[in-house]
């Protein structure tokens, strides 16, 4: 019998089922081999009780990695390592000041929290820098930094590094989650800030060109152009992916076109789905 690796869905944008809650974040849950790990934690106001509700053990985490250093990703850090000592895999910039820069000229602050940015200070024996690929788990891997190759993906909005919005922000702290089933390679995005072909292209490298059978979560086409959205699925084709679960900052639009592309392999990704897969 082939090992199985389960992933659900703590934190997201929508939600199905009685009792728990939607907000602006990410967060999945990932169970194997007896070891668990915590792909960011939302905003911070519903993880806990989501967790709760979901009999998701968050004081078993083995690990958490963080995809970027905006608050809607790293909002619950600090009620996790209050509930348990796991390793924390993110990159450094992930610790700077982030700004986006409102319509009316203003911006407003979007980065990490100040009670996460704390916590992982008091924690630093237990930080794991990802400035390159990184094994999470045996088998379990985050890219660290994605090369920016293709000619039509950005960051996905008006991002700066200060309140005056005169430095852009490349988040460089941006990256995601890869592991190897049985039926090809399985993605987790955080926001894929750094463009969804071009995470997918970079883990294509990494894993030697095998096929990618899943990818689950955010890829920031909520403000993407129609040239953008298109290219998109014209390269999503390529990769003749089976399962695509686009959630959280993909946005509205960008999600029905995904699903209209390709019908019969997509799935939802709100709080309270479970996706599980053969693992060698």
């Amino acid at each position: 019998m082939p090992e199985k690796i389960q992933i659900r869905v703590v934190v997201e944008n929508t939600v199905e089922g009685a009792r728990l809650l939607a907000e602006h974040g990410l967060a999945y849950w990932i169970e194997w081999k007896g070891r668990r790990v915590l792909l960011d934690t939302g905003q911070g106001t519903v993880l806990v009780a989501n967790a709760f509700k979901m009999d998701v053990p968050l004081h078993q985490a083995d690990a958490v990695v963080l995809s970027h250093g905006h608050y809607d990703h790293t909002g619950g850090l600090a009620d996790v390592l209050r509930l348990n000592h796991p390793r924390v895999f993110l990159h450094p910039a992930a610790m700077q000041p982030k700004f986006a820069r409102n319509r009316d000229g203003t911006s407003r602050e979007i980065g990490m929290p100040s009670t996460s940015q704390r916590a992982i200070q008091d924690y630093r024996a237990h930080v794991v820098e990802t400035t390159g690929p990184t094994a999470v788990l045996d088998g379990l891997m985050v890219t660290g930094p994605v090369p920016r190759t293709t000619d039509f993906e950005d960051t996905g909005g008006p991002f700066y590094l200060d309140a005056e919005c005169t430095r852009p922000d490349p988040l460089v702290d941006d990256q995601a989650v890869y592991f190897e089933a049985s039926d090809g390679v399985v993605v987790l995005l955080g926001c894929a800030h750094s463009g969804v072909v071009n995470t997918l292209r970079y883990i294509d490298q990494l894993t030697g060109g095998k096929p990618i059978h899943a990818v689950l979560g955010g890829m920031h086409l909520v403000q993407a152009s129609p040239e953008r959205l298109e290219r998109t699925i014209e390269s999503l084709r390529t990769w003749n992916i089976r399962l695509l679960a686009p959630g959280h900052c993909t946005g509205m639009a960008a999600t029905a076109a995904i699903w209209k592309a390709f019908p019969g392999r997509c799935a939802t990704c709100h709080v309270g789905t479970r996706f599980e897969f053969d693992v060698p």
